[in-house]
């Protein structure tokens, strides 16, 4: 039977075998015609009435007498009083639909910005929307957007500039890049060399080398925001060179570098090792900033639909559940192991709990000193490109909102945040204060022009 037959009229055939012949079943041959057809709300509903009429009649020849005995809107009401059918359509029509695929790669940095990516492995996210991810350590930033550009990843834990970054061709050829949910908030830290105790001031570190993450990082926006806030000009008075962050302590054991402004669990591990000690909480510079962000290209989202959305759901979910300090500890130890993080357990709870040792003798209690907030705020990937424009990374104008609405898909989020429990906001940008100064992403062009230490 077509999905476009009434189920409700006697005159209908519920045969059992495929209508076309090019299907196993007359399930699969409905599953098929649903998808061609799921724009549509009607049609979703006959395939959900197909399905229970099914499993009500079995033998088509009863449904049928029972139809003419009793007329079509009474069989549909004593149907309805039995079976919820609203409920079962308005369900089927947010599902997912057939997965276009169910073998995934995302490929993700060993940091915990990247938790809601990586817990939703062990932790069983994945599973339960259907999908065998395989999350796969890399070495670093470049190496992510590379092998994602070449299509070995499906997805990517990435910086939240970087699809900004990629979209608008800029280090690397333009691809259209969208961030579909920010992975963590706050959750980084500037880190000095133990040796550098007596220097608190950033009037003192003329002639630093800092190490950052990547070019396209929150982290080189934020430390370059707070030198030149001191007076220091990043591109002269200190040095700033990329560094994967599982190669940072190393290098500041060495002396190759004075200090980084980097993810965690980096930074306590530094204190962990006694080579450095924490300057300064990211959340210090900018309470509630983005780091690190869920990155799919547009043509997986187009291509794989279904799947996108599976993928996105797990992940909301988990950044969720991460939300819940309770829920800390469980997490810390689902992701130390050597196959995700490779730290020690406590390395990792002091840095998702936010009880630390800061390496000056002191035990901060900071419980928001890394938090999960999925919604991908455009004023956030605003306040990116005026940075990126400030530093000589973008050359000329940019039309912020829209490269803003196309990259960052607040929509999306919104949407699957409501079914894993959060609350969205109901507007897409805000402003907010770095370091004291207020944002307004309406007057992006004047304050990325108000800087006495700029670029461009």
């Amino acid at each position: 039977m077509s999905i476009f037959s009434n189920p409700f009229s006697d005159k209908s055939n519920l045969k059992r075998s495929c209508p076309c012949g090019k299907h196993a079943s007359p399930e699969a041959h409905a599953q098929a015609e649903a998808i061609a057809a799921r724009g549509s709300d009607g049609v979703i509903g006959n395939v959900v009435e197909q399905a229970v009429m099914r499993a009500l009649f079995p033998e088509d020849a009863v449904r049928r007498s029972f139809l003419k005995a009793v007329g079509s809107p009474t069989a549909m009401a004593a149907v309805s009083s039995l079976f919820p059918l609203g409920v079962a359509k308005e369900a089927f029509a947010q599902g997912t639909g057939a997965l276009e695929k169910t073998k995934l790669k995302v490929g993700f940095i060993p940091i915990t910005c990247a938790t809601p990516i990586i817990m939703a492995s062990p932790m069983g996210f994945y599973a339960k929307q259907g999908l065998d991810v395989e999350v796969v350590k890399t070495a670093g930033w470049a190496v992510i957007r590379d092998k994602t550009l070449n299509k070995e990843y499906d997805a990517a834990h990435m910086l939240s500039p970087m699809p900004l970054a990629i979209s608008l061709g800029i280090g690397a050829a333009p691809q259209p890049y969208t961030i579909p949910a920010i992975e963590n908030i706050n959750g980084q830290a500037i880190t000095l060399s133990i040796k550098h105790k007596d220097k608190r001031d950033p009037k003192q570190w003329k002639g630093f080398k800092f190490a950052v993450p990547f070019d396209y990082s929150m982290h080189n926006y934020l430390l370059r925001y707070y030198l030149a806030e001191h007076g220091l000009d990043p591109d002269q008075d200190v040095q700033i060179r990329v560094v994967p962050p599982p190669e940072m302590v190393a290098n500041l054991r060495a002396d190759n570098i004075d200090g980084f402004l980097a993810p965690d669990p980096v930074n306590q591990r530094a204190v962990f090792d006694g080579v450095g000690f924490i300057h300064l909480l990211s959340k210090e510079i900018w309470d509630g900033h983005p780091c690190c962000a869920f990155a799919a290209s547009k043509e997986f989202i187009q291509s794989s639909p279904n799947t996108y959305a599976a993928l996105l759901r797990a992940i909301i979910q988990a950044t969720a559940y991460a939300r819940g300090p309770e829920h800390r500890k469980e997490i810390a130890e689902a992701i130390a192991p050597a196959n995700y993080l490779n730290q020690p357990v406590t390395v990792v709870e002091q840095v998702l709990t936010g009880t630390y040792a800061d390496g000056l003798g002191n035990v901060r209690k900071t419980p928001d000193r890394v938090d999960f907030d999925p919604f991908p705020w455009e004023s956030f990937a605003i306040w990116i490109l005026t940075q990126m424009q400030r530093w000589g990374q973008i050359k000329g104008e940019v039309d912020y909102q829209r490269v803003a609405k196309e990259v960052f898909l607040a929509t999306d989020a919104a949407r699957l945040m409501k079914e894993a429990g959060l609350t969205p906001p109901s507007t897409r940008s805000k402003t907010f204060k770095v370091m004291g100064k207020t944002f307004d992403p309406a007057k992006a062009k004047d304050y990325a022009r108000s800087f006495k230490i700029r670029r461009a």
